[in-house]
């Protein structure tokens, strides 16, 4: 069974057992959470799409740990104009262990 999930203002497909690093929240580490924003549910062949929200449907998972992503580097340059600008950004992350799909 899988589900496919917002948070963040991104979506994921997560399925029982599996871990996903998504934007950042709010919880401690080794909390439980309850994802209720769920845009599908699957099992199998079987599909149940919601409009925009499947009811009744929720994702359990648990918080692992939080940290941050790979610097993601970022260079501006103007050719011929002696302009360059060097910069990097970090992005916050909280890693998830999917722990049942309900739906």
């Amino acid at each position: 069974m899988y589900a496919v999930i917002k948070t963040g203002g991104k979506q994921y497909k997560v399925a029982a057992g599996e871990k996903i690093k998504i934007e950042q929240i709010a919880a401690d580490v080794g909390q439980d959470i309850v994802i209720d924003q769920v845009l599908a549910v699957g099992n199998g062949a079987e599909l149940k799409v919601g409009a925009p929200l499947v009811a009744g449907a929720t994702v359990n998972a648990t918080v692992i740990a939080h940290g941050r992503h790979d610097k993601v580097r970022i260079f501006k340059m103007r050719r011929r104009k002696h302009y360059q600008k060097h910069g990097g950004h970090r992005q916050n992350y909280t890693e998830l262990q999917i722990s049942a799909v309900n739906g």
